[in-house]
């Protein structure tokens, strides 16, 4: 598995021309010239509101205006044909799956790090079982944990040493552990590709969050076979399982207006689509070709691994002539929502610095546009809040200039003055016009709902689907400017050297007290609270403008805090605000996964994370010490750990005794070390008192 150069020659796509490529360069054609109409538009409006006659700081504001109309722009635009496409497919039909098996063998993986492993397990299960009936002897399942907590590692050993075990060796699980996590979830990925990837044609990537249905996973090991020149089928997720309010709202947003979007990518992106980390297949072969990702120049943030790995691997299967597709049509593709505002941050951070470390492959030679494209907008996903910030700070500042500067009436020699005009007329029908834009992609889903009755009535009907939208849209921009200042942050630490680190995810609760949520939040209040006290002390009117900002940033703290708990998201799912198809009415796979965790968590005693745990089980033992490498270290390395553990190891016979005496650090080399294991676990077994 050759590692990859960052600059290297393209390949034209195996494929060949076809009428498919052929329609999508028309659509993107026809998509480009919209975008460039619609912001043709805006800039000239703008530059008309401001008399044509401009001043620098008029400039500075013309400019990032037109970032920000320009980006809204492509979006509204991609929203809007996405509309079109999507009710042309209502009109003709749903593609019909077919029923014929593929022979490929495809293995689905499923990277784990730090997660609670009871969930994990049920959704493993549920989908393995439904393979084995469906489609017995074609996939395989392959937990690959890159957990470097202790605890964590024992708790899903046991979760996953039951799993495996009781697996159908029609579909079987395995599970594996690997020592040195380096180079993340993609280091993870291609680890099993080195070793295990000769086996298997197609590897099905899961997140541990992800459930798939058996037909759509059948479905995309067939297209894959089915076409020899595709690399990479992408599904697009539905989120599902949202309990707290803000989980809800993003629960929504996805399953209304991401339909919308995801038609609207599809027609531009053509054999040129994106990877989004999971819920995709990947040919083997061409993954081990072409997208063992380089190691970048220099430190972090910019420099050494590739932290998002995604993008990068989806434009290198490209440069190498894989296409890359993106499904829309195949549903029963799932994945969960980040519980609150700050789980949000948290991930952001992490997919900020990623994002941005693209840039480094913005100009790399070889890649294919539409690759160049999808990093371009990665990167404008978070430099957008920037560029907004910008655009209402010097607004605030042009206000500021007007109300403090005398204006000039007689610029040049003459006998009749130079009278200050500004169109407010012009102003304000921008103003409607850009709040159209912005606001499209929902009218559209909202449409999109209202015309067609049986996908209304999914969403609890037209009244409450309308209710739904308002109350997503209100809450949404409140929402809004407390991402802008937390993701101009996150930009401004990543350009000053802040390296944002791997944490693991929280999966369910999401909620804070509300002294944290003062505390995490209390710059946006105080930024909030000073952009109110200035627009009101220059004018009234200007004071009402900011207020859709300023009104999100002085109740961030509430906010977060409300939208983290469950009460509030449960309160409006009785009564069917924010309701989703599948709360209605699941999948046979979401409710095989339900049934699966309550049964779990109710009857099954609770996992128990501790070294007397693994000690005390000689099964769970051996197979913790088998799954472990031969050779713990080379001779010429020190692990001062490793070392530790085994001193304080041999000072005790106690286990607990032992565990109150070991740093995480040690505890982890002891795990690493088969033969400390038996050694510990043969000196504990004289059932000697603790002490």
């Amino acid at each position: 598995m050759p590692r990859q150069r960052q600059h290297a020659p393209g390949r034209a796509l195996r494929s060949g021309v076809s009428a498919f490529r052929v329609w999508t360069w028309c659509m993107r054609l026809l998509l480009t010239l919209t975008t460039v109409t619609l912001a043709s538009y805006g800039i000239y409006e703008m530059y008309a509101v401001l008399n044509r006659s401009i001043t620098v700081l008029q400039w500075v504001f013309l400019a990032l205006f037109s970032i920000n109309f320009a980006w809204i722009s492509f979006a509204g635009a991609q929203a809007l044909f996405g509309f079109l496409l999507l009710m042309a497919r209502d009109l003709r039909g749903r593609r019909q799956l077919h029923d014929q098996l593929p022979v490929i063998q495809t293995a689905v993986l499923v990277p784990v790090y730090n997660e609670e492993p009871v969930r994990v397990a049920a959704a493993i299960a549920a989908m393995a079982n439904s393979l084995a009936e469906s489609a017995p002897g074609k996939f395989s399942f392959f937990i690959l944990s890159d957990s470097n907590n202790a605890s964590a590692w024992l708790t899903e050993e046991q979760a996953f040493s039951r799993l495996a075990a009781n697996s159908d060796e029609q579909c079987p699980v395995y599970y594996r552990h690997r020592r040195d996590n380096s180079e993340r979830k993609a280091g993870n990925i291609s680890d099993w590709v080195m070793r295990w990837g000769g086996g298997y044609e197609a590897m099905l990537v899961l997140d541990a969050d992800s459930v798939m249905g058996p037909d759509t996973m059948i479905e995309l090991a067939r297209r894959l076979e089915a076409e020899p020149g595709l690399g990479l089928l992408q599904t697009v997720p539905s989120i599902v399982w949202g309990k707290t309010l803000y989980a809800r709202l993003q629960q929504f947003a996805n399953r209304l207006y991401g339909p919308i979007f995801s038609h609207g990518l599809s027609i531009w992106h053509g054999e040129g689509s994106n990877f989004w980390g999971h819920n995709a297949i990947i040919r083997t072969t061409a993954f081990a070709d072409s997208a063992h990702l380089p190691i970048l120049k220099g430190e972090a943030p910019f420099g050494g691994h590739v932290i998002s790995h995604d993008f990068i691997e989806a434009a290198l299967l490209r440069r190498n002539g894989w296409g890359v597709k993106l499904a829309t049509d195949l549903n029963e593709s799932y994945e969960e929502p980040p519980p609150s505002i700050t789980d949000v941050m948290v991930r952001d951070r992490r997919w900020c610095q990623g994002n941005l470390q693209h840039a480094r492959f913005l100009f790399a030679r070889g890649l294919a546009m539409t690759s160049r494209l999808h990093i371009f907008s990665g990167i404008m996903a978070y430099l957008s809040a920037v560029f907004w910030l910008l655009l209402v700070v010097t607004g605030l500042l042009l206000a500021v200039q007007a109300d403090i500067t005398r204006p000039e009436y007689f610029t040049q020699p003459s006998l009749f003055p130079t009278w200050p005009v500004f169109d407010s007329e012009r102003a304000i029908n921008l103003f409607i016009v850009s709040m159209v834009i912005v606001l499209l992609p929902k009218f559209l889903g909202w449409c999109s709902a209202i015309i067609n009755l049986r996908r209304c009535f999914r969403y609890g009907g037209p009244l409450l689907v309308t209710l739904s939208v308002l109350v997503e849209t209100l809450l949404s921009a409140l929402i809004a400017p407390i991402m802008m200042l937390a993701q101009s942050r996150m930009v401004w630490e990543i350009f000053t050297g802040g390296d944002s680190g791997w944490k693991p995810q929280r999966r369910d609760d999401g909620s804070i007290s509300f002294t944290d949520a003062w505390l995490r939040h209390r710059w946006h209040i105080v930024v909030g609270v000073l952009i109110s006290g200035l627009t009101y002390y220059l004018h009234y009117d200007l004071f009402l403008w900011t207020l859709p900002v300023t009104a999100g940033l002085m109740s961030s703290a509430l906010l977060s805090w409300i939208s983290g708990k469950r009460g509030p998201g449960q309160i409006l799912q009785r009564i069917g605000i924010l309701r989703t198809p599948e709360e209605k009415r699941p999948c046979k796979t979401l409710t095989d996964v339900h049934q699966r965790l309550t049964g779990a968590r109710s009857a099954e005693t609770a996992l128990t994370p501790t070294l007397a745990a693994l000690m005390s089980d000689p099964a769970l033992r051996a197979w913790h010490c088998a799954q472990l490498p031969d050779t713990v270290a080379d001779h010429a390395d020190f692990n001062a750990a490793q070392v530790l553990a085994k001193a304080k190891a041999e000072r005790t016979t106690a286990i607990d005794t032992l565990e109150a005496w070991l740093t995480p650090a040690e505890t982890m080399a002891l795990l690493q070390d088969p033969n400390l294991i038996q050694s510990v676990a043969s000196r504990s077994s004289n059932n000697l008192p603790t002490r």
